[in-house]
């Protein structure tokens, strides 16, 4: 909640009219029931927009090579086909990295891939618990704060 305090605070998103809730629904089912159950509860609570990223969960895959169960479309493609759901918008997610020419978060754009740096959340999370900074335009600088106030606080205890 801090965190998202802080990119309000900053301006990244406009805390005029921006609503922050807490939405408790813990990943339990993974697959395509998990993308279903996210939908249509949030739809039962009024949205009428649903981002639908990755695979459902990032289930890895039991057998070589490494991969995941579920190609990165496939969340889209069940709500696509879930029944119930024609009031609810779906919006596939645009993958997004940071952009080291433009030193700034940016939709990935595979003619330029060298110019993207993927920072996976758990390379973002030991930055944090190491007490470095992140690339300039990565995060707003509040909120990194508080992400790696945390991180470090995990560390001490």
């Amino acid at each position: 909640m801090e965190q998202h305090k802080a990119i309000m605070d900053e301006g990244v998103l406009d805390p005029e009219s921006t609503v922050l809730a807490i939405f408790p629904s813990p990943m339990m089912y993974a697959g395509p029931t998990e993308v279903q159950w996210h939908a249509k509860a949030r739809m039962s609570t009024g949205a009428n927009f649903y981002i639908v990223g990755r695979d459902p969960a990032g289930m890895p895959h039991p057998d070589p090579p490494k991969r995941d169960i579920y190609e990165p479309t496939h969340g889209g493609k069940v709500l696509g086909m879930a029944p119930g759901l024609t009031q609810l918008e779906i919006i596939p997610f645009k993958v997004a990295a940071y952009d080291m020419k433009a030193k700034a978060m940016a939709f990935f754009d595979p003619h330029r891939k060298e110019d993207f740096d993927f920072i996976s959340g758990t390379r973002m999370r030991g930055l944090a618990r190491a007490g470095e900074l992140p690339p300039d335009g990565f995060m707003a600088p509040k909120a990194w704060t508080v992400l790696a106030n945390y991180y470090q606080s995990l560390t001490a205890k």
